[in-house]
């Protein structure tokens, strides 16, 4: 095995989740792989300045990112950082970004807008040996990312169902699973399939006629007398999740509960999300709240870092 370390900031958020990487890696696989600090400091006038203390040279650097920093802070720091690794002959750098920012806008719906995942992608991907992130907004997003620079979106609902057994929510019986749009039907199915679910999954048609505003939303599917556990991606504010779990209650659904990988709850959490009976989240964003179930996902990521080091699936994992 290559020579190979772990880089994070240590005045932020990711530092605790690399320290998480780093325990499971001496651990489970007997590797004393080191995690070393990443210096982050600003000129007067809010320009980003860098600094690695330690010597990269043909070394495999590893770099933890934090997604709960400004987005256009944490996006600066990724193209400086490369450059900085680049530049002291490091052997190859791979970004391990938990949640993947950018990845929302993967197409054009409607003229003279800019496709952000493409973007970012081709920013960040020249000279990166390849990227780490979790439950992209959707699949296709990989595809803007050249074949020298593989993306490895890792899966969450194995250790959302672990978590779901230990602390199960009602009898599967009576639960069915939605994705709160047409899009996560196919994590939906996943969700579904890993629970052992037998009634069939549906989703919440929307329709939008202005960013961000919601002007038809309809339940496609059967939740009468059903929990319901809706399956996302990102919670934001959480507002149409809320508008979402009311319009599965007009429908005759009885407890509602959610899961969102991503938890960012950027208005916090409002009095609407009583509605859930339970709300659970990952730790990709960090997240700390009373009343949310939040979900260790560190071990998927240094299962993965792991296994893209010594050249062994990265798929294995989610069999």
């Amino acid at each position: 095995m290559k020579e190979f370390e772990l880089l994070a900031d240590k005045n932020s958020k990711a530092w605790d989740f690399a320290l998480k990487i780093q325990k499971y890696i001496k651990e489970k696989k007997e590797i004393d792989v080191p995690l070393k600090e990443l210096s982050i400091k600003h000129f007067n006038n809010g320009e980003i300045d860098l600094h690695v203390p330690e010597n990269v040279r043909r070394k495999e650097v590893y770099f933890i990112h934090d997604s709960t920093k400004n987005p256009q802070e944490w996006l600066v720091e990724l193209l400086l950082l490369k450059d900085l690794l680049l530049n002291a002959s490091a052997e190859s750098v791979t970004f391990v970004l938990p949640d993947l920012l950018y990845s929302r806008k993967d197409r054009k719906e409607k003229p003279h807008v800019p496709i952000s995942a493409r973007a970012l992608a081709q920013s960040i991907s020249p000279g990166l040996k390849r990227l780490i992130t979790m439950d992209l907004h959707s699949d296709q997003i990989q595809g803007f990312y050249p074949a020298i620079c593989p993306v490895d979106n890792l899966h969450s609902f194995s250790e959302v169902v672990r978590y779901i057994e230990k602390n199960p929510l009602c009898d599967l019986k009576e639960l069915t699973i939605v994705s709160p749009d047409a899009g996560g039907v196919n994590r939906a199915k996943a969700f579904a399939q890993k629970l052992g679910i037998k009634h069939p999954i549906a989703f919440i048609y929307k329709r939008r006629d202005v960013p961000g505003e919601i002007a038809e939303m309809r339940l496609v599917g059967e939740v009468k007398d059903l929990n319901v556990l809706i399956v996302d991606d990102i919670i934001d504010s959480g507002g149409t999740l809320c508008e979402a779990a009311n319009l599965l209650k007009q429908n005759g659904a009885k407890e509602v509960y959610c899961y969102g990988t991503h938890g960012i709850f950027s208005k916090g959490i409002t009095p609407s999300f009583n509605i859930f009976k339970r709300i659970m989240t990952s730790n990709t964003h960090y997240f700390e709240g009373d009343g949310i179930g939040v979900i260790d996902m560190s071990s998927i990521f240094a299962e993965a870092i792991y296994r893209a080091q010594e050249g062994l699936s990265i798929s294995k994992l989610f069999e």
